[in-house]
Order: structure tokens, then C-alpha cells, then sequence
């Protein structure tokens, strides 16, 4: 899962660097169509899989997609569209490390073990999802209003349908962490004991991501 993490995360700063260096000369209408490529194949690869981390995989593909989408238009939101994404993607992977799940299957004996991470992933899948009013949805909304400030409409309606791919899955993992109780008889209230130091991180970028929308003026 820590190589997962930093494939995800660190691993993407050479290659936005080097996209962000040479944007000047680069065909827009080929990053646009290489976005689409990037969301509708992250958002129909993810449907049908179970190991969480391939899901974190094609839901990095997705988000990449918008990054290229806005390079040529507006470079400045490519770059708050990456930091947002590190800020949301690092906790999901810490919990998913910590509750040592590997499959959509593993998650759904969460609630009753460790609540608190529970609910603080549901919140993070929502905001990677791009839901309102949760911080996920501002770099979507920013690309979108972009793309359709530069009458790219069509563009613009075909990642807004490519992002509910997305979102199918990331209800899923939702729904199943939350939603679902697995039957237990587990009554040991010390399993709901977290690690401070690993978990304190973890809330605090959580929280990033649940708060960050309303600051969306200062930030752009």
C-alpha cells in the first residue's frame, strides 16, 4: 500500500513538472483528447474492481485526466487540482494502510472495529468523488467553468459524465464501509483505539478535505 501511496502521489510531480514546463508547445486538442482518454478509461476501469488499491490506480488515471484537461487553459488551477488531490488521496491511503485492507470485502467489517476511521473515509471517498459541498468539487467545478469559458462545452459535458463513473465506485466503497454492518459479536471496545501518531495526520488532512470549499475565493 506505501508503494501504492507513492505512485499515487509523489511519483506524479515528475511528470505534471515536465507537462507544465512544455504546455506551450504542446497541441492543446491533443491533452484534451488525451484527458478524456484518462477519465472515461479511470472511470470504466474502476467499476468492476474489489482490491482497493487498483481502485485508488484508476481513480489517479481519472483524476490525471482533469489535470490535463486545464493545462493549456489555466495552468494555476492544474496546480491547486494537485495539491487538493495529494491533500484527499494521502489519509485514504494511511487508513487503508492501517485497517490493512486490500479488498472491498475487508472494508465491510470496519464500523465495527474502528468507527472513527470509518467515517472519516466515507468523508474522503465523497470529496475524491467531487461531491458538494466537500472540497473534491472545487478543482472539478473550476476545469468545468474553464472549459466552458473557452467554448468547450461538449468537452466539458463529456468528463462531467466521466466523473459519475467515478463517483459510482466511490459510493460503492461508501456504502459497503458505512452503510453496511457485518455481523459480529464483538463487544472489545479497545479495537476502536487508533494510533495517534498515525492517525493524527489523517484527520487533520480530512478535514482539509471536507473545509477547503468555502475558501475557494482566497485560493483562486
Amino acid at each position: 500500500m506505501e508503494t501504492a501511496l507513492i505512485i499515487a502521489t509523489w511519483q506524479k510531480l515528475a511528470p505534471i513538472s515536465l507537462l507544465y514546463l512544455t504546455y506551450n508547445s504542446i497541441n492543446p486538442m491533443v491533452l484534451l483528447m488525451m484527458a478524456l482518454i484518462s477519465t472515461l478509461s479511470g472511470g470504466w476501469g474502476g467499476l468492476n474492481q474489489t482490491q482497493t488499491r487498483k481502485i485508488m490506480a484508476f481513480s489517479s488515471i481519472a483524476h490525471l485526466g482533469w489535470m490535463a484537461a486545464i493545462l493549456t487553459l489555466n495552468p494555476n488551477i492544474l496546480l491547486l487540482n494537485l495539491l487538493l488531490y495529494i491533500i484527499m488521496t494521502i489519509p485514504m491511503f494511511l487508513m487503508l494502510n492501517s485497517t490493512s485492507s486490500k479488498t472491498i470485502k475487508d472494508l465491510t467489517t470496519l464500523w465495527t472495529t474502528s468507527p472513527q476511521i470509518t467515517s472519516m473515509m466515507m468523508i474522503l471517498l465523497m470529496s475524491l468523488g467531487g461531491l458538494p459541498p466537500l472540497t473534491g468539487f472545487m478543482p472539478k467545478w473550476l476545469i468545468l467553468q474553464e472549459l466552458t469559458m473557452h467554448n468547450l462545452t461538449a468537452i466539458a459535458t463529456i468528463m462531467a459524465m466521466s466523473a459519475l463513473l467515478s463517483l459510482f465506485f466511490y459510493l460503492r466503497i461508501a456504502y459497503v464501509t458505512a452503510l453496511t454492518l457485518h455481523p459480529t459479536t464483538t463487544k472489545d471496545t479497545n479495537k476502536w483505539r487508533f494510533q495517534p501518531k498515525l492517525m493524527m495526520p489523517a484527520t487533520a488532512l480530512t478535514i482539509l478535505s471536507l473545509f477547503l470549499l468555502p475558501m475557494m475565493p482566497l485560493m483562486y
